[in-house]
């Protein structure tokens, strides 16, 4: 990989590096696209492309590839973004010490979820932190597992509750497991699925009713294919493609649809006979889920109490085990 930052030219670089280039390229590797950085930043978008010009000299390497969807950072914008993200943040703080006046601000723990995770095992979790740090907020963003890793490595997000990803994306992550969990097909009691009495259904039979299952590019997605691939079927058109878990377990209580999501999303439906779980093996689509945070941070006290909390609870729960 290309480092950014060459030892024999630290020092150079380090003296002419300014504040101003480290923001800029922060907010781009945030937003993701030149034309929201700029207005986050209350720049002109050529503005901040001179700015990005500038480290780009600066550094020898080419940091951000533009293109007609975005802004991507490369190798080398990856490995600098890791240490961009910690100076900018170094400075802010420092510059709210010295500003501030009388108690400092309650902290706020930035987390990422992927929403099927994020129902089925943060409420219990983020109850339990409330109890050992009462004054401490928590900020919960839902979204894709990519949309999630890339808020991480921006510095927009603490901690992320969420899958591996290939390699590229785990560049500057680790990943410390919680548990996995597979595949489950759930219908509201009295489905005609399970209207015989002791009669089972089948992955055919499925195919017969309205299907509720997660977006293109997502684990979740590509298990659920994969199921029906290797019993030679394929999904039907019509599906609904959600990463609601509200949205979607609504239409499995209230309709025929079958819903196709990770296990654990409807464990308190299951619990409480809102739903049932159809009888059909679902094993080879377990999924591992865990802790992805920044590897070259160390985890502030917050962070490392929620941490130390999900790992208690998954040691504890017996469902997960």
């Amino acid at each position: 990989m290309e480092n950014p930052v060459a030892s024999g030219e630290g020092e150079a670089l380090q003296s002419r590096i300014r504040f101003r280039h480290l923001t800029c390229f922060v907010a781009i590797a945030q937003e993701r696209n030149l034309r929201r950085a700029a207005e986050r930043l209350h720049l002109s978008q050529p503005a901040i492309s001179k700015t990005l010009g500038e480290l780009e000299a600066l550094s020898g390497a080419q940091l951000v590839e533009r293109g007609r969807h975005g802004a991507r950072l490369t190798a080398a914008g990856e490995h600098f973004l890791r240490y961009a993200v910690g100076a900018t943040q170094a400075l802010d703080a420092a510059a709210t010490a010295l500003g501030g006046t009388g108690e400092p601000a309650p902290p706020i723990l930035e987390i990422g979820a992927l929403p099927t995770v994020a129902s089925g095992l943060l409420p219990e979790a983020i109850a339990r932190l409330h109890a050992l740090r009462p004054h401490a907020g928590v900020r919960l963003r839902t979204g894709t597992n990519a949309d999630l890793l890339a808020a991480l490595k921006a510095g927009e997000l603490d901690l992320v509750v969420g899958r591996m990803a290939e390699p590229a994306m785990m560049q500057g992550l680790s990943f410390e497991l919680l548990y996995a969990e597979p595949l489950a097909l759930v219908v509201r009691p009295g489905h005609p699925l399970m209207a015989e009495p002791g009669a089972s259904a089948s992955l055919p039979a499925v195919l017969d009713y309205p299907l509720v299952i997660s977006p293109p590019g997502t684990v979740p997605r590509h298990h659920t294919e994969a199921l029906f691939q290797t019993h030679g079927l394929r999904l039907p058109p019509g599906v609904t493609e959600t990463l609601s878990v509200s949205v979607a377990r609504l239409l499995a209580c209230r309709s025929d649809a079958v819903w196709i999501t990770p296990e654990r999303a409807a464990r308190d439906d299951m619990e409480h006979g809102w739903l049932v779980r159809l009888d059909l093996p679902t094993s080879a689509t377990k999924e591992p889920v865990g802790l992805l945070r920044r590897s070259a941070d160390t985890p502030d006290e917050l962070a490392a109490a929620l941490m130390a909390v999900l790992a208690s609870q998954v040691q504890t729960d017996a469902t997960l085990r």
